[in-house]
């Protein structure tokens, strides 16, 4: 049976949990191929690895190409919890990913249309079919539940300073 879109963003959420373990910002991400076989996974680790560049879509990329032996994907799709950022819009463009699925906007930062959009700016050589919304209230909740817990976390120490 093909996994379904729903199917790959919840192995991505179970990636943002991973993240969330090592006390990372909770975004996972899944790259899959069009029949829904995963090619490879990845999860936030750019403060564990001190590396501004570790975003989940970025780790995912990164493994992809190793699993490939091929820095492009095209005929892929990228599920991430997170609405990609600038740098992980650009990599994706450059992979010539076809889709990306996301789960929650991203009000800051996002590229895929929130904020910016990088993803279908015309300039490009490569268009990227970008659909957002997947499994939004999940990937949204466990965002908002990881940033109100980090805000306790800050004001219990401050009462202990």
């Amino acid at each position: 049976m093909q996994n379904t879109p729903e199917d790959l963003m919840r192995l991505a959420i179970e990636m943002a949990k991973e993240a969330y373990k090592i006390g990372e910002v909770p975004v996972g991400c899944v790259i899959a191929d069009e029949e829904g076989n995963v090619i490879s996974t990845g999860y936030n680790r750019s403060i564990t690895d001190n590396d501004p560049s570790a975003h989940a879509e970025m780790v995912a990329i990164r493994n992809a190409g190793e699993v490939l032996k091929n820095y492009r994907m095209p005929g892929l799709s990228l599920y991430v919890t997170l609405e990609p950022c600038c740098m992980c819009s650009g990599a994706i463009i450059h992979a010539r990913f076809s889709k990306v699925y996301y789960g929650a906007s991203d009000l800051k930062t996002g590229a895929c249309g929130s904020v910016f959009d990088v993803i279908s700016d015309p300039r490009h050589n490569h268009r990227v079919e970008c659909i957002g919304g997947v499994l939004a209230d999940e990937c949204s909740k466990m965002l908002s539940d990881f940033f109100k817990e980090r805000r306790l976390q800050k004001k219990n120490e401050a009462l202990k300073a």
